[in-house]
């Protein structure tokens, strides 16, 4: 079905409805409208790593894990998944009547915000820090959801629009300040791409202010540019009570009629909250013309007849078995893998079972199911914690000894115990093991969205980069033994890994890895497949040199624009083979209006198999409007047998070539280029811990 005929469609059943109808249809929890033979709808439902809060789902691992695959075909498989089980669950409870929230077909997922400081609670939702790659997995992610058939297989929505990153405890009524250079070189790309490219059906706007105006009310973000500059067709929607925090946080409507009409002006068609139950107090006191709640209307009617609900589609004989089926769940497990990053290695790993009589596992998060889940999750039948996984692994041939060691962040584990109760099992532990596995790092009730009670610290918001202060004791212990150990760190998040990155014989950064997060580490551990992932983000030494958390600015912040060596680079990320790119090579002289065409060999001289993934940055050797350092602007992931070289063809789109002025405006300006095309950044930290440095191609205009 064509936008056009669904238009139509939902024109002329608005056509039908009572000024009252039409009001009731705006909230997020829409009403039936018998008469009309209209059910009712509702619009929230979440899908940022499956589909989540009602009953079972495949849960697959956060959203900032599948990022560090770097992988596009596979977030589109991922979508398709998360589409298809949205469809059988949709079909299953609607054919009871059942129709309430987390049950439709409107995923408030994906959150493409700009992970642009490492202290932010719900950086892990998104894709990390760099606009390109958010951009091209965003894409990739809301395609898989839509699909390409006769009708929408669900909608997907990108979140939160825009210039939205923290602080958590201050988003109610925070005015984030961000430059016209800012705001098109970094926080609008994304949604650009997903509203052009992928034609995304749904924006929500963001809680704070952006340069002074509600952003759910925004007439710069949601008329002048989603809208206006880039042509935006479907339906926006609030985030969650947000339009209420217009006259009560923000300040800046006297109450909830002005709000209301505020919102609707802007063009926000769904409130998820309760304002819009004062738009017929606000059309009767001539505060709120009828014209934009009709336009909101149809609008939202628009997507309902997209999605086949009045027709019927395709997709309604999905059956419910679909739902968590062996397919879905091996995907899942697969992307728990790649999205792993070994961050060290000293030739521990892969573990050798033959040469381990003990193993040791300690640590919170060593049998804790809760940082398998990340945030806004499904339910999975079955969890596989990390001891879980190691000792399936193992069988009976290894011992698995096991202690918590400490709580996550609390100083003792039994209420009536003494501090570090447990410090002294997990060295018990460790002493009586051959090797120890210690698993620490963080879970939803650190770092997440605001009212996560046990972060005493800023509402889901970190105060710094350390781990709590008990996992720190834990480590310490741990390296007193002068025992062997690995770290397992499960955080969504950049974390002062220092300590671990002196003393651990390896580290390996497992996210939240879903619902059997545990067995694909030990896949990893063991060697059943090699490490691939890439980090999405910086990991910073601290948050000494940082802005404050507070300036939108991005000077100083993230890969593209810091000054200081970074512990961990954004892109870096190790594997059991030995790779390289040993050749890149332009297939034709660019011009200003072209794309860039590259050939890039890249070689596993190692002796295990593995994937890779072949990373190309720009530099403009110009204008001094460029980013300070360069910039992702091609990426591929490769599978590279021991001693296997393959050379792979990479267009790099002639955007990579623009700068973006004070103005906002983006254009060619340089003539003299520079792409570094390697397995990490060109810079001096990444190459040093990989051992290899990208190939440099230079090229003029």
């Amino acid at each position: 079905m064509t936008r056009e005929t669904a238009r139509a469609k939902a024109k002329e059943l608005v056509s039908k409805m009572t000024v009252e109808e039409k009001a009731s249809q705006l909230r997020f929890d829409a009403p039936a409208i018998p008469r009309l033979n209209v059910p009712a709808y509702n619009w929230w439902n979440e899908a940022l790593h499956g589909v989540a809060r009602a009953d079972t789902a495949t849960v697959f691992p956060q959203a900032i894990a599948m990022a560090a695959m770097f992988d596009e075909d596979k977030m589109q498989e991922i979508g398709e998944v998360i589409a298809t089980e949205g469809r059988a669950k949709y079909n299953a409870y609607s054919a009871q009547g059942d129709r309430d929230i987390y049950k439709g077909l409107t995923f408030w997922s994906p959150n493409v915000n700009i992970f642009r400081d490492p202290r932010w609670g719900r950086g892990h939702e998104t894709y990390g820090e760099d606009p390109y790659l958010t951009s091209r997995l965003g894409v990739r992610f809301v395609k898989g959801v839509q699909g390409d058939g006769e009708v929408m297989k669900a909608a997907a929505c990108a979140k939160h629009f825009a210039v939205h990153s923290g602080p958590e405890a201050l988003r109610h009524e925070f005015d984030a300040v961000a430059s016209k250079k800012d705001m098109y070189e970094t926080y609008l790309p994304a949604f650009e791409a997903l509203v052009k490219e992928a034609k995304v059906e749904s924006v929500m706007g963001a809680y704070n202010r952006t340069n002074g105006e509600p952003c759910c009310g925004s007439q710069a973000l949601l008329v002048d540019i989603l809208r206006g500059e880039w042509g935006f067709e479907g339906h926006v929607v609030s985030d969650c009570w947000a339009i209420r925090d217009f006259h009560e946080n923000h300040k800046v409507t006297p109450g909830p009629q002005h709000s209301a009409a505020m919102a609707l002006e802007a063009g926000c068609d769904c409130n998820c909250g309760c304002t819009y139950r004062s738009i017929m107090d606000g059309i009767r006191s001539g505060l709120i013309d009828e014209a934009y709640v009709t336009a909101s209307c149809e609008r939202l009617f628009t997507t309902r007849c997209l999605l086949g609900l009045f027709d019927g589609s395709e997709y309604d004989d999905i059956p419910y078995e679909a739902v968590e089926c062996k397919e879905h769940v091996d995907l899942a497990l697969n992307v728990a893998r790649k999205s792993a990053v070994l961050l060290k290695n000293n030739g521990i790993l892969p573990l050798k079972r033959e040469e381990l009589g003990t193993i040791g596992v300690v640590g919170p998060n060593a049998n804790s199911r809760i940082p398998l889940y990340g945030n806004y999750y499904g339910t999975s039948s079955r969890y596989i914690t990390v001891l879980e996984g190691i000792q399936d692994e193992v069988g009976e041939n290894v011992r698995v000894l096991y202690s918590e060691g400490c709580h996550l962040y609390k100083d003792r584990v039994e209420g009536l115990g003494m501090a570090d109760d447990r410090i002294s099992e997990a060295v018990t532990v460790a002493e009586h093991s051959d090797l120890t596995i210690v698993v620490l790092g963080l879970d939803e009730n650190l770092e997440g969205e605001e009212m996560d009670q046990s972060n005493g610290v800023g509402s889901g918001d970190k105060e710094n980069l350390l781990l709590p202060a008990p996992q720190r004791r834990l480590l310490q212990a741990i390296i007193d033994t002068g025992k062997p150990f690995v770290v397992i760190l499960m955080a969504g998040s950049a974390i002062d890994l220092s300590v671990a990155q002196e003393h651990a014989d390896a580290i390996l950064q497992a996210w939240y890895p879903g619902a059997r997060g545990g067995k694909a580490i030990a896949d990893l551990l063991f060697g059943n497949c090699s490490p691939s992932g890439k980090l999405p983000v910086t990991f910073y030494y601290n948050t000494d040199h940082m802005p404050p958390f507070t300036d939108y600015s991005m000077k100083g912040r993230t890969y593209r624009y810091m000054d200081e060596e970074a512990l961990y680079p954004f892109g870096y990320g190790l594997t059991y083979g030995k790779t390289a790119v040993t050749a890149a090579s332009l297939k034709a002289a660019p011009t200003a209006e072209s794309d860039i065409i590259l050939n890039v060999t890249v070689q596993n001289t190692g002796t295990r198999d593995t994937e890779e993934v072949i990373q190309v940055y720009i530099k403009d050797l110009d204008s001094p409007l460029a980013v300070k350092n360069y910039s992702l602007c091609g990426f591929r992931r490769v599978a590279l047998a021991a001693g296997e070289a393959k050379t792979t063809e990479l267009t790099i789109a002639n955007k990579a070539m623009t700068v973006v002025d004070e103005e906002g405006k983006r254009s060619v300006q340089g003539k003299h280029f520079v792409l570094y095309a390697g397995i990490s950044q060109p810079d001096s930290r990444s190459v040093a811990l990989c051992g290899t440095r990208p190939a440099e191609v230079r090229f003029a205009l």
